[in-house]
Order: C-alpha cells, then structure tokens, then sequence
C-alpha cells in the first residue's frame, strides 16, 4: 500500500520538477538567441523558415521588446 501511495506522489513531484527545469532551460536558451543571431538562424532553419539579415533583425527586435514590455517580471 505505502509503496503505491510513495510512487505516485514521486511521480507526481518529479513530473513538476521536470516541467520547471524544462521551463527554466527554455527562458535561458531564448536569451540566448537575442545575443546571438546565428542561434536565432538555426533554430528558424530547423522550423523550415529561411530568414534573410532584414527579418533576422526584426526578430531580434521583437524578443528584445517583449523583455522590455514585461520589466516587473522576475527573471531568474
């Protein structure tokens, strides 16, 4: 009985767990690619876009002003 009960709520922590690493690694990674344009550019070709320099631009544009739109926002 106590070993159900113990691996479900294991279960259950490390689901949660897993979810805030991934969430965390994904934040960092996005950082990154703002000060990175050929990170920016792989990851599109990855997703089938091809971005020329104007577009790459653009949208290192829009992730920095979306950071800036949400300064109150605790970043970690």
């Amino acid at each position: 009985m106590w070993t159900a009960i113990i691996s479900i709520i294991t279960l259950i922590v490390g689901a949660v767990g897993g979810f805030f690493v991934g969430v965390y690694y994904l934040r960092k990674q996005l950082e990154k690619m703002q000060n990175d344009p050929e990170a920016l550019k792989k990851m599109a070709k990855q997703m089938g876009y091809n971005l020329n320099n104007n577009q790459m631009q653009k949208a290192q544009q829009m992730m920095k002003n979306q950071q800036q739109q949400h300064p109150g926002k605790k970043r970690r």
